[in-house]
């Protein structure tokens, strides 16, 4: 292979590495010539290009724009989009919106507190080995861009995607199909120093398998933090020059002796309380300060940060010192809760959820399983049966808020509280729904993903949909003190802004379901999270059992609202019969019976309605289409269709005649058939045989004996 010439006259660079049996490459200067930064990963078969983009000019914004994006090309895969209408790569899948914020998570806290410089980072996966999912490749591209732009970026960052193999032994770069059979999914982001970032779906895992995998991943994934730095030490990129948006030490002093001995014990009360003396503590702050200093209004928003980052250090110093959190709470307790079910008449099943003033409500709703989402990705082309939507506009949080479509934090939290639940979900066998849960939010103050949770398994419950168990959800804090952890069970905003750790943990009484952990340092270790899965058990355990207290099991029956779903099974070889040309009969039975009708290439027929009169009138009449006929059977009331000299005939099923012989019509001796029946009228008869021919012979006197006896 000819090597490209760069423009710029620079050598094309690469290292390499065994990386758990594949080996691992990282080239620069083969593509992507303008930007800041392109790095080409190599793993197996997968190549992903990552790209990072770096201003040199300071943005004025009150939060690090930093924007971290994966690009799924089907190309890449050897596809062609399984959409009618729309070929082309366009807004990314909710699969593509995932994997960047696995990218982002572990990433954005390597940045120094105040850089405001626009940083973009894009994973583009051009090729894509099938035998493993292209990720954390993906995320190991990444980093390494961004390390390459000479940005104060504290990396290099890697992951693994890790379950149990056949064996149940732990294994990274497995298969779709193997982390499915596993029961785990666990995808952990680290550098050298300890962990990042963690994100699980597991089918009721121990906490002891947990924290060994997240052991196992941040063990094996050195090989690719050594590997980047290798390649940063060979091209030793020049370093930026940047200017950090900090509050001016003097703004800090000022706000630091006007609010002190107004925080502490003064501000540890339950919250809303504690929100409005907060508030009310700021306004005071802003009009007692703006009369005293000539240009307070040209920096009040400076003054405003000051008073944010003495109440996080208050807040800090409080469980440090006191083991008090902000609302009075100890460490391990969790707010008051409250609970319902079925409050909205019509809904197939309904709850709300309060924790604080954090609440969720949600709502569930069954259709038969046409209603299921086609999901076409690079990756996979599948139906999404379960559903979770979650939806938090401005006015939860008490903010004025342009609606819009949801946004990657809605897409997250849906798809957390959605595989939480997936695993305790009845299969299609026991229950043939689609089921969608939506979870409104209805006023935020920490763990609203957790809340979803919970009102959605209680949803679920309500609606009557067989679960296996319940799922409860929580989310755990960290305070560090030096090496000291303060783990905090059930944080709220207050404790989330302040702390160190978000770690969202959910699952049933067996065992966890899905997991969630983001760091606000720069490396954990395991040992730490050992101890908030731990808490976090007893912590699931109390929520659990407050929900079991609002309903304990699935309801036995559906709601009168939702469709029932019946199935039948007939021959393959009959479903065009039941369809009818250009679907004329299919239509007809849907239009006079009103259920709903899904037919299966196997022969599987389901029939879905709320009226189980209208099930039951289609499924007679699919049955008579596809009925073969069977002798010694009676069949009753059906029609004579003609009339001949030596006989009538007689249709015992659809498009299924048979000959009455006119010795078979009577015990009497019958001269002529016409003066027993005529066309249209309606008999009893059995079937007496089938001729080698197929001919069906049909017997009145026969069915009227057996009848007698009967």
């Amino acid at each position: 292979m000819n090597d490209i010439i760069n423009p710029y006259g620079n050598p094309i660079v690469s290292v390499e590495t065994d990386f758990l049996g594949r080996k691992l490459s990282l080239e620069v200067n083969r593509v992507g010539f303008r930007s800041t930064a392109s790095v080409l990963a190599r793993y197996g078969d997968t190549v992903v290009l990552g790209t990072a983009m770096l201003s040199d000019k300071v943005v004025d914004m009150d939060y690090f724009p930093l924007s971290i994006d994966y690009e799924e090309k089907f190309y890449a895969a050897g596809k062609i989009s399984g959409s009618r209408y729309i070929k082309r790569e366009g807004r990314p899948s909710d699969d593509a919106v995932l994997i960047g914020r696995l990218i982002d998570r572990p990433i954005r806290p390597l940045w120094p507190k105040g850089y405001r410089h626009e940083v973009q980072g894009i994973a583009t996966v051009l090729s894509m080995d099938p035998a493993f999912r292209p990720d954390m490749v993906a995320l190991i591209a990444t980093s390494m861009a961004l390390m390459l732009t000479g940005a104060p970026f504290d990396g290099p960052v890697a992951g693994l995607r890790v379950g149990l193999d056949e064996s149940g032994n732990l294994a990274a770069f497995l298969s779709a199909d193997q982390l499915t059979a596993g029961g785990l999914d666990l995808v952990v982001a680290g550098t050298s120093e300890g962990v990042m970032m963690v994100e699980a779906g597991a089918s009721e895992v121990s906490e002891e398998t947990i924290a060994s995998a997240i052991d196992f991943a941040l063990t094996n994934m050195q090989p690719a933090i050594k590997l980047q730095n290798e390649l940063f030490n060979k091209l030793k990129p020049a370093k930026q020059e940047y200017s950090l948006t900090l509050p001016d030490e003097s703004i800090q002093k000022t706000v630091d002796e006007w609010i002190m001995g107004k925080l502490g014990s003064n501000l540890r009360v339950p919250y809303p309380e504690r929100n409005d003396l907060l508030k009310s503590l700021r306004d005071a702050m802003h009009a007692e300060l703006a009369p005293k200093l000539e240009d307070y209004e040209e920096h009040k928003v400076e003054y405003d940060e000051a008073f944010t980052l003495a109440v996080h250090k208050d807040v800090r110093e409080g469980i440090i010192k006191d083991n008090t959190r902000p609302d009075g709470r100890k460490l391990t307790e969790i707010r008051p809760l409250s609970s319902q079910v079925g409050f909205l008449p019509r809904a197939h099943g309904s709850s709300i959820f309060t924790r604080g003033i954090t609440q969720a409500m949600n709502i569930v709703t069954i259709a038969p399983l046409s209603y299921a989402q086609s999901v076409d990705t690079m990756e996979f082309t599948s139906e999404r049966r379960y559903m979770h939507h979650y939806n938090a506009p401005g006015w939860t949080v008490g903010e004025v808020r342009r609606l819009g479509s949801p946004g990657r934090r809605e897409i997250g939290h849906g798809y957390l509280a959605e595989r939480a639940i997936m695993p305790v979900l009845p299969s299609e066998a026991e229950f043939p729904y689609a089921i969608r849960a939506v979870t409104e939010i209805m006023s935020q103050n920490g763990s609203t993903s957790m809340a979803a949770t919970c009102s959605s398994c209680l949803a679920l419950m309500d609606a009557g949909v067989p679960i296996s168990s319940p799922v409860s959800g929580i989310a755990m804090g960290l305070m560090l003190d030096g090496d000291k952890p303060y783990i905090l069970s059930d944080i709220a905003d207050a404790e989330d802004f302040a702390g160190d750790m978000d770690f969202k943990v959910t699952g049933t009484a067996k065992g966890i379901t899905a997991l969630q952990m983001d760091m606000k340092v720069h490396g954990l270790k395991v040992d730490v999270l050992k101890q908030a899965l731990a808490q976090g058990k007893d912590g699931r355990a109390y929520i659990l059992e407050h929900m079991l207290k609002t309903i304990d099991k699935p309801r036995a029956e559906l709601s009168a609202y939702a469709p029932r779903v019946e199935s039948i099974q007939i021959n393959p070889d009959k479903i065009r019969e039941v369809i009818g040309k250009g679907g004329e009969t299919i239509q007809k039975i849907t239009a006079e019976t009103g259920a709903e009708i899904d037919i299966e290439d196997d022969g599987t027929i389901r029939i879905a309605s709320p009226n189980q009169d209208s099930i039951q009138s289609a499924k007679q009449w699919i049955l008579s289409i596809t009925e073969e006929p069977e002798v010694g059977k009676i069949y009753e009331n059906v029609p004579v269709v003609s009339v001949l000299d030596f006989g009538a005939f007689v249709q015992i099923l659809p498009g299924k005649d048979g000959l009455v012989h006119v010795s078979e019509m009577s015990e009497e001796r019958v001269n002529k058939p016409s003066d027993v029946v005529k066309e249209g009228d309606r008999v009893n008869v059995k079937l007496v045989a089938i001729d080698d021919r197929g001919r069906l012979q049909l017997s009145m006197k026969a069915a009227a004996r057996d009848m007698k006896k009967n």
